[in-house]
């Protein structure tokens, strides 16, 4: 695999795609790489076509280079596919907050559970599906990196679905959290050990060390002597729980019942109740930002991400091991979550794939509340497999933040104003209200 043909779906996230080219480009080894773009939008594909000549020349690849309207054809010969989707992009994500806020329920992110997750994976799941429809069929060796949300459900069911096993989630939670609290306990991140289990944005810091020695006790004395530390929620749930979430709290409290119901928690937590929604209006203005300096010939900023896509390719390209965090069907990874769920493990890469390593037991506190995340999220899973509308509702009044919020009947009616407003992005037989 010399040089490797990577495609990227949903290459119309610009600004994404191009973070994970200059990743790409850092290696010599891929500088030579077939980069294949797809995207249905017409002006977001050539955009991204621009973009990514551009960010090859400053970088000196010498790669191919090519777009494609029709997702077959970019698809074939593939060896690794990164999937980048949004289904609907800013004008669904409106939606799954504007309908909500309506009956009373708020969310910060709405992309992972919730009502906002539970229809994100509803509108992503027939385009999955096709996906892995045409992977098993024009590339069936290639692997599948997907970085779109609700992660763990979208890998759940494109697993389900189509039986594709060469299949990762990838999400920077994991890398980001523990960069910071390196930072936060004044030690380079070079010199820490670490390790995490979970589910993706529910993953927990089960080691945390320097040379040997546990950076807990740091973190402790660090939160006791800062209020403002104090006043976040992933601080919040670790002082309680006693291991550190591997998610923002803006998402981390989402995923719970206890915080975005009261008026108190929100104040003391500082939640920024629709927070999303700014970052969608931000990405649209980053993107019309790149559109018009490739249009008028100006330089683009080419920055590094550091993500796992570009390292996993990498090392499968190279044979050079890696340990990453992905999500993988769990199949006995995590002893104490249902064995179909998806997990968040550490995983070894090298020229023989991604091999997921096992955690053992989680703390039983925090597979209490990982066993609830995977519970509603293979309710959706269901509803889509099995055509069943009923556990839209199911998923729903499992979910904690929901729940919290709203009587039954109320849930059962968001769920079926939801269905009206995303009706024609679901699959047939999930398109039918039900009532109360």
């Amino acid at each position: 695999m010399n040089h490797p043909k990577i495609t990227f779906i949903g290459a119309g996230s610009v600004v994404f795609t191009q973070g994970l080219l200059a990743d790409l480009f850092a290696f010599p080894e891929l500088k030579g790489a077939h980069i294949a773009l797809h995207d249905i939008d017409p002006e977001r594909l050539a955009t991204a076509q621009a973009a990514a000549e551009y960010i090859a020349d400053h970088l000196g690849a010498h790669a191919t280079i090519s777009s494609h309207a029709d997702r077959r054809e970019a698809l074939t010969g593939s060896d690794f596919v990164i999937n980048i989707v949004q289904v609907g992009m800013g004008e669904a994500t409106r939606t799954d907050f504007e309908v909500p806020a309506r009956h009373g329920l708020r969310q910060t992110i709405g992309d992972t559970l919730g009502i906002g997750g539970i229809f994100r994976a509803l509108r992503t799941f027939p385009l999955l599906k096709a996906l892995g429809q045409d992977i098993a069929e024009l590339c069936p060796d290639a692997w599948l990196l997907n970085y779109t949300n609700p992660m763990a459900m979208n890998i759940q069911y494109l697993t389900e679905a189509t039986g594709l096993t060469k299949v990762a989630g990838l999400c920077h939670s994991v890398y980001w959290t523990m960069h910071d609290l390196a930072e936060l306990v004044g030690v380079p991140y070079q010199e820490i050990t670490y390790r995490a289990a979970g589910v993706n944005h529910q993953a927990w810091v089960l080691r945390f060390e320097h040379q040997g020695k546990d950076l807990y006790p740091r973190l402790d004395e660090l939160i006791s002597g800062d209020e403002q530390l104090r006043r976040r929620v992933r601080v919040d749930m670790y002082r309680r729980l006693g291991y550190y979430p591997t998610e923002t709290s803006e998402h981390s409290s989402e995923y719970v019942p206890w915080y975005l119901h009261h008026d108190s928690e929100i104040e003391r937590l500082r939640l920024p109740v629709g927070a999303y929604l700014g970052i969608v209006d931000e990405n649209v203005a980053a993107y019309h930002q790149t559109r018009d300096a490739l249009a008028a010939g100006e330089p683009l900023t080419v920055e590094g991400t550091m993500e796992y896509a570009p390292q996993i390719i990498h090392s499968i390209v190279t044979g050079t091991p890696r340990t990453v965090y992905a999500n993988v069907p769990n199949h006995g990874l995590i002893d104490n979550l249902p064995d179909h769920g998806v997990v968040e493990v550490p995983c070894l890469v090298d020229a023989s794939g991604i091999q997921p390593t096992r955690a053992g037991s989680l703390p039983p506190q925090l597979a209490a509340l990982n066993r609830t995340y995977l519970s509603m999220n293979d309710l959706v899973v269901r509803a889509a497999l099995d055509d069943e509308p009923r556990h839209i509702r199911h998923a729903a009044m499992t979910d904690p933040a929901t729940a919290a919020a709203l009587t039954v009947e109320q849930i059962w009616r968001l769920c079926d104003d939801m269905v009206r407003a995303h009706a024609d992005r679901l699959q047939p037989a999930l398109r039918r209200t039900l009532g109360d």
